[in-house]
């Protein structure tokens, strides 16, 4: 028994050392997921979907480096503080599989020892079979999953989804528990977006998966109370 500690603890101290590139993470987020949850962005993605709102998270040399370390730093505090849930988003979190896989076995340790039944939901672009099996492996400790490129054409209403092509799959009894009774809700009336300024004061940032023309209205009533974007990160 001491023999498996020992190897687990080595394990969870190399996952927790591998880097990771993140463009944001906020806590508490309550539009990506049921309930209030840590938000990951990672940074970088290949798949440069016309309309993405995140188009900042595109370069792979941008955002900050970090640890999977700190980012389960993050989870343990949120956590703490009543997190529901850990969604990872993007960028695309498979572009970085080895930390992805880290952060989900770390998240999932961390849960248990608080003894919560939050959830792990992770959003990438890609469907089963586009990327190597060793790469789609890294959802493995995910507990539901969104998949599919966005496509500005195909608006939807269904929840926590960007467009009608994207999948919300369970992959583990919490999962289906959580998203079960969501897979075909529909997103109630109201904004599906929240906006929170930097800590800074520099700057401010928008959560969530707007409806079709959601950005562009939020923009319009910003510059009516006088508020003007001036890099807005769904602009070319």
């Amino acid at each position: 028994m001491t023999g498996v500690t020992g190897e687990t603890a080595a394990a969870a101290a190399a996952d927790a050392a591998l880097p990771v590139r993140v463009a944001d993470g906020y806590f508490p987020v309550e539009t990506l997921g049921p309930g209030r949850r840590l938000a990951l962005w990672f940074q970088g993605c290949a798949l440069a979907c016309p309309g993405c709102m995140s188009r900042h998270t595109w370069d792979p040399a941008g955002g900050r480096a970090a640890t999977v370390g700190e980012l389960l730093r993050l989870w343990e505090a949120a956590l703490a503080r009543g997190a529901e849930g850990l969604t990872v988003s993007g960028g695309e979190p498979l572009a970085q599989p080895a930390a992805l896989a880290a952060l989900l076995r770390g998240a999932g340790r961390l849960r248990e020892r608080a003894g919560r039944a939050a959830d792990l939901l992770v959003y990438t672009g890609h469907e089963p079979g586009e990327v190597p099996e060793e790469v789609w492996s890294a959802l493995a400790g995910a507990d539901a999953v969104v998949t599919g490129r966005f496509r500005v054409a195909e608006p939807t209403d269904l929840v926590w989804r960007g467009s009608a092509n994207q999948r919300l799959v369970p992959r583990t009894a919490l999962g289906a528990l959580r998203y079960g009774p969501h897979l075909a809700r529909l997103h109630p009336p109201g904004p599906r977006v929240s906006l929170r300024a930097d800590a800074d004061g520099g700057g401010a940032r928008v959560y969530g998966v707007p409806a079709r023309g959601e950005l562009r209205r939020l923009e319009r009533e910003l510059a009516a109370g006088g508020i003007r974007l001036t890099g807005p990160s769904w602009r070319p």
